[in-house]
């Protein structure tokens, strides 16, 4: 390589270090279309699809775990995928965004009991909000609680994101609004928020009718599944035995 070009090449590595998005294909970072519901809910489908489709209504843990080789996170084809959602969904230069479904960041298979470490519901979420066209607009992360708080922020009158956190019995989610429960042995509330670092969970809303919700969540069951959440009669989050939805993500989508 001609010597001259070492510091062009040193240049432009630092402006795509420097840059969060460097790594986005073009029709998402400019975005080609405008950020919509419509998106963000298609590219979950379609996600959704990918998996073959799985739906889990169960309460947690009272299905019986898959064999460790039979997880679909690790299946070819699908540990590749998880990795698309690693690598897009977080910012460029992060820690996480070289992580597979069943890869460590140096490339090493993590034992499948270790897949706790690993978790990528998150990242699914970044993903989809990415791909539909969120830009900078949305906060990425390998853990919900980080958005969750800022959307928090947002409701509480701190600009920056467009993604606001509503209490579960005064909103009703829309098509690609987010709704999330907490992971913690003692259950959060919404007064609560923010909460600083916990466990959570959130999934996209993706088919709204009278009583229910169809919501996608990715590393549900090692995949990207769908449940089935009741709602009141005015659309607002129901008493679920299962989860204890805490909050709704109002997206603050541009259509």
């Amino acid at each position: 390589m001609r010597l001259w070009l070492l510091p062009l090449l040193a240049a432009l590595a630092g402006c795509a270090a420097r840059d969060p998005q460097a790594h986005v294909p073009p029709f998402a970072r400019v975005p080609y279309e405008k950020f919509s519901r419509d998106a963000a809910v298609a590219i979950a489908l379609r996600e959704w699809r990918l998996f073959g489709m799985p739906v889990d209504d169960d309460p947690p843990g009272s299905r019986k775990p898959p064999l460790p080789d039979a997880k679909p996170e690790r299946m070819e084809g699908l540990w590749q995928r998880v990795g698309e959602y690693w690598w897009l969904g977080m910012n460029a230069g992060s820690r996480e965004a070289a992580w597979t479904g069943k890869h460590d960041a140096h490339g090493r298979v993590f034992p499948a009991a270790d897949d706790e470490d690993f978790a990528w519901s998150a990242a699914f979420i970044s993903y989809v909000m990415r791909i539909a066209g969120a830009g900078p607009r949305f906060p990425y992360a390998p853990a919900h609680h980080v958005y969750i708080d800022a959307a928090r922020a947002v409701s509480l009158g701190r600009a920056g994101w467009d993604v606001s956190a509503e209490p579960p019995d005064g909103y009703a989610p829309r098509l690609g609004d987010l709704i999330c429960f907490s992971r913690t042995q003692t259950t959060l509330r919404f007064a609560d928020l923010p909460a600083g670092r916990y466990a959570a969970h959130c999934s996209i809303v993706v088919v709204s009718e009278p009583g229910t919700l169809d919501v996608i969540g990715g590393n549900v069951d090692d995949a990207v599944t769908l449940t089935h959440v009741p709602v009141t009669r005015d659309g607002t989050l129901a008493s679920d035995p299962r989860y204890p939805w805490f909050v709704v993500l109002r997206v603050l989508y541009n259509q």
